[in-house]
């Protein structure tokens, strides 16, 4: 039995009356960050009420016969997918990357993505399926994702997602609305007017015409602020506001689990050490090569992920040695940021310490909990 399974009745009863918050709240996660395993445990056992999906048990709720996943969420670095492959090993799960990222072929040192022999060993859904040339959007995320978790439920085993893009986990769980498809017109008009006064003047005019979406898109996003005032042009009404039109429900029932930091300071001096590992296994040669290709540019999305734009910067000669590396582990602490930002916002979610040395033991015994009798041998 462990705290993550758990919340304490005087916990459950200071929501108000507002509804279940799971365990992902702020005292929860104070607690289990200070206390041992064993007072851990002994608190649970004395004070706690099991949880069904983030809320307390009732006998009365109808049964929910949806099929069963998984979501593995977390900032970069934080061990999602060591997490992700140690529990594959103890149920029988099926990984699909949720990963920006890690569709591009040939991008393989600087997005961290798993090495051939764990991949052999692991498989994940949605590795190396896009040439860098090809975007790649959250709408063919949902499709792809929905495809990979209908084969892999149809065949008795239960979809364990793992990555750190939430957008992709919120469109799949929460839908995307109608949107239109994308206008190559429209578009190239938008990147003409980027291309003469930058992306942070249409920015601007973004949260004039859509506050809600600008307040959630960086200033220098170019991707996303273009496709909010494409959606603008193309329909007439905020992006906003029609991604927040009623969705169907969800067809799988989802256990949520997210890697939460307690200590920021060892999440960033492992970002570090990852990134000279990089530089160390050949991530400038990686880049270089993509260079070389006539097809590829620094405005695709797949070139603007994480370090690839700053390398890409350093091998035109726009920075130096030392600047590069600052610039490429400033920008994936970024990004470890927003990636925080959003767990906050996760409801329901197992907020999960990655630090703590208990961690395998605690996300294998909230898996058993959620999958029931299902437990076996995954890996051969």
């Amino acid at each position: 039995m462990q705290v993550a399974h758990y919340r304490t009745r005087s916990l459950a009863a200071d929501d108000g009356g507002a509804g279940c918050r799971g365990v992902g709240g702020i005292k929860q996660r104070t607690l289990v960050g200070h206390l041992s395993q064993h007072a851990v445990e002994a608190w649970a056992r004395t004070n706690a009420e099991p949880l069904l999906d983030g809320c307390p048990y009732n006998p009365s709720m109808p049964i929910d016969s949806r099929p069963l996943a998984i979501f593995l969420m977390g900032p970069t670095a934080s061990g999602k997918t060591a997490l992700a492959c140690d529990l594959r090993e103890r149920f029988p799960l099926d990984l699909v990357s949720v990963d920006s990222a890690l569709v591009y072929r040939g991008m393989n040192i600087g997005t961290a993505k798993p090495d051939a022999a764990t991949l052999a060993r692991h498989p994940h859904a949605l590795v190396d399926i896009r040439d860098p040339a090809q975007p790649y959007s959250a709408a063919d995320f949902c499709t792809d994702a929905t495809a990979a978790m209908r084969r892999i439920s149809a065949e008795g085993r239960v979809p364990l997602l793992v990555g750190g893009t939430g957008l992709y986990f919120r469109a799949l769980q929460q839908g995307l609305s109608d949107l239109p498809e994308a206008n190559a017109a429209v578009r190239a008009e938008l990147s003409a007017e980027a291309a003469e006064l930058g992306w942070p003047v249409l920015h601007a005019r973004l949260a004039v015409l859509d506050p809600a979406a600008a307040s959630r898109i960086g200033i220098h996003d170019a991707q996303r602020v273009q496709r909010a005032l494409e959606v603008i042009a193309l329909t007439g009404q905020q992006l906003s506001r029609l991604q927040h039109r009623r969705r169907a429900r969800f067809p799988w029932r989802v256990l949520k689990m997210a890697l939460f930091p307690a200590d920021r300071g060892v999440l960033h001096e492992r970002i570090a050490r990852r990134f000279d590992a990089m530089l160390e296994a050949g991530f400038l040669a990686e880049v270089g090569a993509l260079r070389q290709r006539l097809d590829l540019h620094p405005d695709l999305p797949a070139i603007r992920a994480v370090g690839y734009r700053q390398a890409w910067a350093y091998l035109e000669g726009l920075t130096g040695a030392a600047d590069f590396r600052d610039r490429g582990i400033f920008a994936t602490r970024q990004l470890a940021k927003r990636q925080i930002t959003w767990l906050r916002s996760e409801i329901g979610a197992r907020m999960l310490d990655p630090d703590r040395p208990f961690l395998p033991a605690v996300a294998s015994d909230a898996v058993q909990q959620f999958l029931g009798n299902r437990r076996e041998s995954s890996s051969t």
